[in-house]
């Protein structure tokens, strides 16, 4: 199993020049999300833990609320710049966001995009992959070993 075929969040390490961290539209689209303080957005959010990585694409409308600065920005554990607050009570770290929109949750116009960090949305939302009875196989055998308490090589998306 080679390195490139390994199930990961991007981070900062080994990144080809000009990609994840931030993107270099990053600040602009900071700007924009500044711009439409008080409004609804839909929210992508990206969850991941050592096992799975979860997308959850919202078709509740949260209201934004601020965007804040967030001092304890770390590449490694996707904490970016900054920060919205929601008047759900949460606070998401952009790093946690692949997208967000105003209108529409699902298919949104381009106009509609205030915030996207496109390599998260091309790599986990668009990316093609394939099911077969080999990543099955070894889905099951990495959850059985993780169970007993053994380790394994991490999951691969392919062959």
């Amino acid at each position: 199993m080679s390195n490139d075929q390994l199930i990961t969040i991007p981070t900062l390490n080994g990144r080809p020049e000009g990609d994840f961290w931030p993107s270099d539209a990053y600040d602009q689209q900071v700007h924009t999300l500044r711009d439409n303080l008080g409004k609804k957005l839909y929210l992508v959010e990206v969850k991941y833990n050592d096992i799975n990585i979860a997308i959850n694409v919202a078709n509740k409308p949260v209201k934004l609320l601020d965007v804040i600065k967030f001092k304890g920005h770390d590449p490694q554990r996707r904490l970016y710049p900054h920060m919205l607050i929601l008047d759900d009570g949460r606070g998401l770290d952009l790093g946690w966001i692949a997208r967000a929109t105003c209108n529409k949750p699902f298919h949104p116009a381009p106009e509609d995009i205030l915030y996207q960090e496109n390599k998260l949305v091309e790599h986990l939302l668009f990316h093609e992959r394939q099911l077969n009875a080999n990543l099955i196989a070894e889905t099951s055998r990495h959850q059985l070993a993780a169970l007993l308490g053994k380790s394994t090589n991490p999951l691969s998306l392919e062959e």
